[in-house]
Formats: C-alpha cells, structure tokens, sequence
C-alpha cells in the first residue's frame, strides 16, 4: 500500500484580507463526548495511515457574508458568489490539463497530482454561514469527448415590454378550468373594445401577462359564462362573475439577458415565470393538467392498467435557464387516470364482483367509498346533462334509504325514481352514491352514475398496474426521441398566435446537441487470495468469478428458519447449504455448522418463532463476544410478512437478517446466491470491494485527510394518507480512507416535512438537563470511534429535493450541520461540501447516433460514466448531469448533482470523478448504479425505518410499502430504537 498522503487539499487558499482568525485543531487524540481520548488509527503527529501532517496553523475564518470585496475577482461574477481571489486558490481551481487515458486508475493519479497542495501550504478558511450557491469552478476536462444529444430546445425571445396583472374572480372558483372559462370569455367579449386587441396569457389562477399595457391600470368587468351541465328541461344556465384586473408589476426582460450573460447574479424568477405562462396557455385549456404536465388520449397510447384504471400518454413541460439560453425541457409522459366507466362497472372491476344480488359487506363497502370519494360523476341515460362529486356511499343498500318530503312524509329513493323519472333501481342491494352535504344529501342509483372522463388516478399503484404501464410505457432511446420529436411538432409552439405573434417568442424543433465526456471506470480492488485481485468494470458491470471479498466477514452464530409451507425441508437445508457454502468460496468465514438446528413455521406465528430462536439462543462464550450474527429467513409463500420480520428483528431482538423469496430459493441459482451473499457480507460488517485510487490514497480531496461521506433522504407518505409522518435517514461512512462500509441512522418527522428535523437537537434530560444529540453528532461520533479520527471534511449527499426548496434546504441542513459538530468540540467546524442529488428531473440524454457500439451500451443508451456539464447545464452555477451506470430496458435517466454549498474547493472534475467511481462501490451488486450510493443507501434506509411502523401492510420489499395513518397532524409517532448492533452494520441494504 501507498503511503501518499497530503493531495487535494481544500484549494480556496488561506488570503481572504480578513483579520478574524482562530486555529484550527488537528486532528489528534482530543476526547470527545462519551469516547476514550484515543490515538486511534493514526492521530496527529502519528502518520499512522500515511496521512501526513494534518497540522493547518493559524487560518482566517470568515463570518456571514462572504464576499470580501476583491478587486480581483472575475469578471461578471457578483460579489458573495464564494469565489476567492486568492493565489493559492487560483492554482487548485486551474483547468487540470488531464490526460485523455481510459485509465481509471492513471487518471485518477493525475487528478491527484493536478489539484496537490503541500502539507505545509496554509488552507482555506474552515466552513462559516455564507449561504450563497457555489459558482462553477471551471469545466470538467477528463474523459473521453463525444457529442450527444438532449431533450432540451432552444427558446429565442424577441424584446417585448411585459405586463403583469392581478386577476380577482368573484364569487371565488377552485377550479381552473372554470377560472379558463371566465377568462377566455372576458378576452372574447370586452377584446376589442376595452384590451386593445391584446391576448393575455392566463395561468390559470390569479395572475394574467400582457405584451404591452392594457389601456388602463384597474378595471372591473361582468361575465356572464353559459353552463351546460344543467339538469332540467333547460339546457343552460347562465353563471354571472365579476372580474377585477389591476397592474401589479413589470417584468423587465433585459435581467433575463443580463443573467444569461452572466453580468448578474440574482436568477429573474418573475420573468421566466411570464414565458413559462405563455408556453402553457395553450395546452392548459385544451389538455388535462397534472403538475408541469399536460395528458389527452389523443397525446399518446392509452390502455388499461386494471381494476377500473388507465393510462393515458402526455409530455412534460419546463421552461429552464441553461448556458445556451432559454431552453424547453420536453419529454413524454403517462399517468394513471379512472376509466370513464359506469360505477358498476368500476366496482365489478375494483373488487372482482359480479354478483350484486347481495350488499356489499363492510370491508367492500369502504374500500368502493375511499377509491370513489371526491371523483365526479354524470348522471347517464337521461335526456339531460348532470354532473355531481361524490361525497360518500349510503351505509346501507338503495332499497333501504329513504328520505323525508316537505309534507313530512317518507319516501324511499328507489320509489322516487320510480315516479320522478319512470326509472326501476336495477341493483336495489348496492349502497347509493351520496353527493352534496351530510346535512343535505342527495342519492343517485350506481347503474346511473358513470365517473367522468380525465380524472387522475392518485393512489398507489398495485404491483399489476405498474407491471402494465412499464411495458406499456417503456421505449428505447431511439423511439423515445421520435416520440418527443413528434410532440414538440405536434404541439407547434411557433404557430400559436399567442406565442409568436403577441410575445415574439419561438421554439426550434431540433434536440440541443451539446458535448459530454465519458469518464473512465475506477480499477476495484479484490482479495489477494483471489485469481483476480483487481477488476477494470466494462460497460458499467463485472461479475464476482475467480474474485473474493476485499474484507469478508467473521460469522460465528448463525441459524435460519423457514416460514414457506410450499417449500421442501430438504430442499430448504440444501439451500441453506449452498447459500453458506457460497459465502465461503466468496472470502467469507462462516462457521459450517449453526449454532442451532433449522426452524420450520407457518406465516401465521411469526413473531413466535423468532423470539423462540431468540430464547433458545446459548449464551456467548465470553462477555462481549456477539450473539446470534446472522439469521437467515425464508419468507412466506404469500407476500406481506417482511416488515414485520424486519421490525421484530432489527427494533427488538436485534438480529441481522437475511430475507429470501421462497420460489428463488426453490431454484438453487448460483447467481441468486452470489447476489445474497454479497448483501451477507456487508450486512455482517465485511466489504465486498474497494476502490483502488482509496487504497493507493490518490482521490482529491477525500484520502490526504480524514473525510466522511453522509447521504441523506426523507420519504414522505403517499397522497390520501394525510396525517403519516415522514421519515428521514441519514448513512455515513465509517471506514476512511476506504469510503465502503455505512452506517444507518433514520428518525420520524412531521407529514410531508422535507427538510431533516433531526440532523441536530437538544433534549431535556431529566437528570442532565438540556443534551447535544441528533443524527450528524451520532455519526461523527461514531467514525471518531471506528478510525481513530476526527472527520476534518464532511461530503454531504442531499436526495429528494426539488429545485424550489435547495435555498430552505441548504440553509437550515447546513447550519444543523455547523451545530452538531460546534457541540462536539468549541470551535470544530470540518469543511462541507453539500451536493444535490436529483433523479426525478426530465432531462434525457441520447446518442448522436443511434445503434453505434462505440458510443452506445447494450440497451442502446449512451455509455456509463457520461458526464455533462455544459450547454444544458445551469449558467452560473456548480452542476452536472452524470449516467453512471449501464441501461437495461428503456432510456436511462442521469442523475442531476447541484453543488449548493463547497468549502473544500472541489474541481468539476475531481467532484464529477469521485461521484463516478463511487457508484461502482454499490453493496449489492456487480453493476454501477444510477446515483451516489451514500443518497442510495440512505433512500433504502428510510424505507426500511416506513417498515417499522407499517410492518402489518408491507409487501415483502425495500422498494414497495403500503401507508397506514399512525399519528395525528399535531403529534409525529416515534420509531422503533434500531438496536446499536444492528445499526453499525448496513443493515438496510
């Protein structure tokens, strides 16, 4: 092993001309809260792991604004924008004039050597509170160059002087297609005589835009809007509004142009917002909305999903600012939607019905009434139109309701049809679909009821559904791209009046072609006692033949048990034999022989069985020595029991354990077993495999110091259940330099709350009063424990969050951040980097050529380890699009990475080089996967804690759950403590 230590040090530099200084303190033996004051794995002074001296001297730290007036800052950057005019800096934030080799590993020796700084050189300032987004440090460099295609089309605007009006609609409208139709009349009658021919673009709420001024500031005007969905011998029904209009402000165009320019920092949101507004008034009034998308079967293919549900195919829309200007983010979409069917039929088809001569029982009952509850329906088979929304089901059939008259009498719903309509109620024992209040109802027979067309479907979809509208949905790159072809042409921006003639504005119906970089795979290191001990990954994947485990794991307790009715005894202990045996031949050290003899169950006593194998358990050989390490699990035949093994195991008894689906097991696969042990090993505190460059201490910025990596995620409930709490996980990485083994920590927060409450906090004790605690302080702890070291750089990975909340985000996580290591030690404020991981975005990336081998995968996609940071890429600040990993069906999705927050002075490339050859370090597979594995890990994490308080509605997954209310809008449940030997492990993968 290399001994190199002191690359990639913090390039800001130390001159920033302020005279507030502190030290800053080494990373030495210093006794932190509950630790032994320990030397640990090479502490100051030490060079135990070959770190050099860590000692930074005296260096200047900067408190709240940033911006140090430099006169030799860059021109047309804003002042506060985190750029350093200092020589030192300067130097590190160069363009490394990397070489073009497809060697992972020279390439990131040369990335090593491009951004080394001395270890006497005096570094940056320490992290402060300056909260402004990072400035792009320059272009990435490495890799090999190619030109790719993207999803982006280029928006030209011509100088127009922009309007902004206040809309009031009384009396008020929630609907916007009703507030589109007072609007689009208002244009139609008062157009000529009081608009001054001018067409303004709606958004459908409160706000209306002009090209131009309207020929006065405030003016109120009288609507009168014909409906036609009116019940009666009439056909219509005049609704008459009042509509207000008043100037509110005047977006200036020319803050676009100077942001685009780069001559101006703050982003103009209100004039993007006006072209954004414009490019969907259209579409808004003549397709069904849902988000920034539009839906229409006439878009796209539609089909049947199952149990009363649809697709139908739509496109996305965003307007986006890119370094090539105004760009129209464009893809193609589907979404679930109710069949306009009979209410009947949707029951027939929701609950697998068909015979209505007997009421539905309770459970039916209420699952028609959640699946039906708010959806609107029309009145069929009559000669007039009726629209209602359903506001509930009779709990009892039609036969049985009745009502009271004005004379006091009763009569019963089935003998009003009768009279009023000359109507016989077909299915006399189904309950009545109920609109209006609960104070004063009205009843419809189901047969009459059918559920309006273009109504989305907004709850989970079953695991068939999504079956259905993968294959239905799932198009390879070169389809894709004619599909978004297609509906760029067939939406035809430049013909639309409102669009080119009344704003200037045009779209171009050519994808962006724009230029990329395919960085090459890291070099991964294997056990020396394999054939191979290293492996350079092709096409984004490798396999585990002739390879062992870097580090496997010791496991000295073992047992299984089995809850599979279907599956042979003897089968199941081949299984169990082979799992183990395969482990071994993998670099595992695995007693042959389990501490105690297989268990047989049923699905019906689980939690049983396992306290039983927990009782039954002999006590450890000696204090301190583990328990049972390892219980292996066949699951039921039936799905629903994983969440509750898990709870029960990892909240109570603590036990690791390992979950196999009975028909796998049943197959005795060598490649199903490899892929278990894999997730064996790590579950029991092994590596699987490292990265090389970590061995040979030559990744920047991460390896000369001791740096921990953290990923953090918070999953939110699915919509319908309002009052679930949302959970946040946080992972970090325990094992530096190697930067592999993760530890789990999740905590339950407030509904639908996104940014972490947890990462810091003060509890009152009853005995100590007011105690430091929190996610981040936990794990710091932790690694100090694990290495030896204080972490002096903290990478910090941020999954799930949308563009809208990164200034909410950053601002509260980073300052958590700055608490939680302030309570440590006074003073000790590691450098943080805070990256944005982004998945859920719309960009597509497609080969300039489709079906060349050179510069396509298997699947047809565009190569892992494609990398773009230019053209559709944000214009002023730090971020990147990255393919990581290979495609296998459909076109892959690249992962968005936004730097908003950088006291290391990472490089693009040394940022876009890590985050690559991180994603070949995934746990549980052979492959590269689609984002950093610290935001992966954590997602898995946060999914498993949603387990613990669900585990009777669970499907048998990390991936799939079932929500259920278990806490109120004003109290967040608390989750099961995960016991601290299960916790230390990566338990969750």
């Amino acid at each position: 092993m290399s001994s190199r230590g002191g690359y990639g040090g913090a390039g800001r530099g130390g001159g920033r001309g302020r005279s507030d200084q502190r030290p800053e303190q080494s990373s030495g033996s210093v006794a932190w809260p509950g630790l032994q004051s320990s030397g640990g794995r090479g502490g100051s002074g030490s060079g135990g792991r070959g770190r050099g001296n860590a000692g930074r001297g005296n260096t200047p730290v900067v408190t709240g604004d940033r911006s140090a007036s430099s006169s030799s800052a860059p021109s047309g950057v804003a002042p506060g924008a985190g750029v350093v005019a200092s020589s030192s800096a300067t130097s590190v934030r160069e363009k490394p004039k990397v070489s073009k080799s497809d060697s992972g590993s020279e390439l990131g020796q040369e990335l090593a050597e491009t951004v080394q700084i001395s270890p006497e050189t005096t570094l940056s300032p320490a992290s402060s509170k300056a909260l402004t987004h990072v400035v792009r440090p320059g272009f990435g460099q490495a890799g090999k160059k190619l030109t790719i295609r993207a999803n982006h089309f280029l928006v030209q605007v011509a100088d127009r002087d922009l309007y902004h009006y206040d809309v009031s609609i009384s009396p008020e409208v929630i609907s916007k297609k009703v507030n589109r139709d007072v609007m689009t009349t208002l244009v139609r009658t008062y157009g000529e005589s009081h608009l001054a021919q001018k067409t303004p673009a709606y958004d459908g709420r409160k706000s209306i835009y002009t090209a131009g001024p309207l020929p006065f500031e405030s003016k109120e005007f009288d609507v009168d809007l014909n409906d036609k969905k009116v019940a009666g011998s009439s056909s219509r029904r005049e609704r008459k509004f009042k509509v207000a209009i008043k100037l509110a402000s005047r977006p200036d165009l020319f803050q676009l142009q100077q942001f685009l320019r780069r001559k101006q920092r703050d982003v103009p949101y209100e004039a993007i917002q006006v072209l954004d507004v414009v490019l969907r008034d259209t579409p808004s009034e003549k397709y069904v909305t849902v988000g920034r998308s539009f839906f229409d079967p006439g878009l796209g293919k539609k089909g049947p999903l199952g149990d009363g549900v649809e697709y139908w195919g739509g496109y996305f829309q965003s307007l986006r600012l890119t370094q090539m200007g105004l760009s129209l983010n464009i893809d193609v979409s589907a979404r679930s939607f109710y069949e306009p069917i009979l209410v009947t039929d949707f029951i027939i088809k929701y609950l697998n019905l068909r015979d209505f001569s007997r009421p539905l029982n309770d459970s039916d009952r209420v699952k028609v009434k959640k699946a039906l509850k708010s959806l609107r329906v029309e009145l069929a088979h009559f000669d007039f139109a009726r629209s209602s929304k359903i506001s509930g089901i009779s709990s009892c059939p039609i036969s049985q309701l009745s009502f009271t008259l004005e004379d006091n009498s009763q009569k019963t719903v089935v003998q009003y049809f009768a009279e009023k309509y000359n109507y016989r109620v077909k299915y006399p024992c189904l309950p009545a679909i109920q609109s209006g209040s609960d104070s004063k109802p009205s009843y419809l027979p189901m047969e009459l009821c059918q559920i309006a067309e273009g109504q989305r479907y907004t709850k989970k979809l079953n695991e068939r559904q999504v079956t259905a509208l993968l294959r239905a949905t799932c198009q390879r790159p070169p389809e894709r791209e004619n599909a978004i072809k297609g509906m760029v042409k067939k939406n035809g921006y430049n013909e639309i009046k409102l669009v080119s003639k009344e704003f200037g504005m045009s779209v171009t119906d050519q994808l962006a072609s724009v230029e990329a970089r395919v960085l090459p795979p890291p070099m991964l290191k294997y056990h020396e006692s394999g054939k191979e001990k290293m492996v350079n990954p092709r096409l984004g994947q490798w396999n585990m033949i002739d390879k062992k485990m870097i580090n496997g794991a010791r496991v000295a307790t073992w047992t299984c048990v089995s809850f599979s009715t279907r599956l042979d005894r003897g089968l199941t202990q081949e299984f169990y034999k082979q799992l183990t045996g395969m482990c071994v031949s993998k670099g595992m050290q695995i007693n042959p022989n389990p501490v105690m003899p297989p268990v047989f169950s049923t699905p019906q006593k689980i939690e049983e069985a396992l306290r039983d194998i927990h009782k039954r358990l002999p006590p450890p050989p000696s204090p301190g020595a583990p328990g049972l390490q390892l219980l292996i699990v066949i699951l039921p035949d039936l799905s629903g029991s994983y969440g509750k093994i898990k709870r029960i195991c990892e909240t109570e008894l603590g036990i690791v354990s390992q979950c196999c689906q009975p028909n796998q097991a049943r197959k005795l696969s060598p490649q199903y077993m490899e892929n278990v042990a894999l997730k064996i090993n790590v579950k029991s505190g092994g590596r699987n495999t490292v990265l090389d460059d970590a061995i040979r201490r030559r990744i920047p910025l991460i390896t000369d110091r001791p740096t921990i990596i953290m990923g953090a995620d918070v999953t939110h409930p699915q919509p319908g259940e309002d009052s679930s709490p949302s959970i946040a996980a946080v992972v970090a990485s325990m094992d530096w330099p190697e930067i592999t083994k993760y530890r789990g920590l999740v905590s339950a927060q407030a509904h639908r709350e996104e940014i972490i409450q947890d990462l810091y906090k003060l509890v009152q004790d009853p005995q100590r009063g007011l105690v430091h605690s929190g996610l981040i302080r936990e794990h710091l702890m932790a690694f100090r424990k694990a290495t030896g070291q204080k972490p002096q750089r903290i990478i910090f990975f941020r999954d799930g969050v949308s563009e809208g909340q990164f200034n909410q985000v950053l601002l509260h996580e980073t300052h958590a951040i700055h608490k939680a290591t302030n309570s440590l030690e006074e003073g000790y404020l590691p450098r943080i980097t805070f990256v944005i991981v982004q998945k859920r975005h719309h960009t597509r990336l497609f080969p300039a050529q489709h079906g060349n081998r050179e510069t396509t995968d298997r699947s047809g996609n565009i190569l892992p380890g494609t990398v773009v940071d230019t053209k559709i890429c944000h214009p002023t600040e730090f971020d990147f699009y990255l393919n990581s990993h290979s495609g296998i069906q459909g076109t892959s999705r690249p992962a968005h990475y936004h730097v908003l927050y950088d006291d290391n002075g990472f490089t693009a490339d040394a940022l876009q080089m890590l985050t690559n050859n991180l994603c070949y370090t995934f746990a549980r597979c052979t492959r590269s996967v689609s984002i950093v594995p610290p935001a992966y890990y954590a997602h898995l994490a946060a999914f498993r804690a949603r387990y613990y308080m669900e585990s009777e509605f669970s499907d048998g997954g990390s991936s799939k759950t079932r929500n259920t209310t278990t806490s109120t809008s004003t109290f967040v449940s608390h989750l099961p403590a995960i016991k601290d030997n299960v916790k230390d492990v990566m338990f969750y993968c």
